[in-house]
C-alpha cells in the first residue's frame, strides 16, 4: 500500500479520487456512508485492489464516472447457509438442464446487461464495465456459471473470485428458475473449493429467501481480509457437466 497518500482528513474522498488514479486510501479512513469514492479507471489491478478492500464499482445516471461503494450493512451468503426452496430443490433433482462454467462469460455479461429489472432505468453494466470484467475473466479472476436448456443459454450469473472469497455481480434468467439453478451450482462449487463467503452486496428479498443475510461492514471486512489470502492461485473454472 502506498504511504504517500493525500491527507484525507482535509480532502474529500471524491476530490482525492480524482487526483490521477491515486491508490485506495487505507481502511481507517472509510466513510460512514455507502459511497466510497468517484472516478478512477477500471483496470484489472484497480478492480482487484478494490475487491480486496470490499469496494465495488457501479454506474448510474447521476455520474459519467464509476461510483465505488462499500455498503454497511453488507448482504452476504455463507455457503453452508444456502436454503433452496422446495420447488427449486425439485427442479435440481429433475436435472433437465446442463451446467457449464466459464464457457460463455461474455454472453452472460451481455444477458445481465440486457435484462429489464423492476425499479431500474437502464443498466449499470455499461460497455466499460463489460470490458473491465471480461479482462478480469481473461486473468482468471472473473467467472460465469451458466444454465443451458435444450442447447441454449437460459440463465446464469457472473462474479469475481479472490482467494476463498466470491463476489456476486449479476444474474439473469430466460427460463423459469434458470438463474437460481446456476446459483445453486455456484454454491455447491464454492463449498467443494472451501470458499467461506459470497458477497451479495445489497439486500434483496430474493437473496434472503435463499439464505442470504446482512452483516456489519466491520465483520465483513474482517472476514474478507482473511479469505482473500487463502486458497489457490486464480484459474479458469472447469465445466461441471451433468
Amino acid at each position: 500500500m502506498a504511504t504517500d497518500l493525500p491527507k484525507t482528513e482535509t480532502l474529500g474522498l471524491a476530490e482525492f479520487w480524482r487526483r490521477g488514479n491515486a491508490p485506495f486510501p487505507p481502511r481507517p479512513v472509510l466513510p460512514e456512508g455507502d459511497l466510497f469514492a468517484v472516478g478512477g479507471d477500471l483496470s484489472v489491478p484497480r478492480l482487484l485492489a478494490a475487491y480486496r478492500q470490499g469496494i465495488f464499482p457501479w454506474y448510474d445516471e447521476t455520474s459519467p464516472e464509476p461510483l465505488w461503494w462499500n455498503p454497511d450493512p453488507r448482504m452476504v451468503l455463507f455457503p453452508e447457509e444456502f436454503r433452496p426452496s422446495r420447488s427449486l430443490a425439485r427442479t435440481l433433482r429433475q436435472g433437465a438442464y446442463e451446467i457449464r462454467m466459464d464457457s460463455a462469460f461474455s454472453e452472460v455479461v451481455a444477458a445481465c446487461a440486457a435484462i429489464s429489472r423492476d425499479g431500474q432505468r437502464g443498466t449499470w453494466i455499461t460497455p466499460d464495465i463489460a470490458a473491465a470484467y471480461t479482462a478480469l475473466h481473461h486473468a482468471d479472476y472473473a467467472h460465469s456459471v451458466e444454465t443451458w436448456m435444450d442447447g441454449e443459454l437460459s440463465g446464469g450469473l457472473y462474479g469475481v473470485a479472490i482467494g476463498r472469497m466470491f463476489y456476486g455481480e449479476s444474474m439473469f434468467s430466460r427460463r423459469r428458475d434458470a438463474s437460481k439453478i446456476a446459483f445453486a451450482h455456484l454454491v455447491s462449487h464454492l463449498q467443494k473449493e472451501g470458499f467461506g463467503l459470497i458477497d451479495c452486496q445489497i439486500k434483496t428479498l430474493h437473496l434472503a429467501s435463499l439464505g442470504g443475510r446482512e452483516i456489519g461492514r466491520a465483520e465483513f471486512l474482517d472476514r474478507l481480509a482473511r479469505l482473500v489470502k487463502e486458497g489457490e492461485p486464480p484459474t479458469r473454472w472447469a465445466t461441471d457437466r451433468r
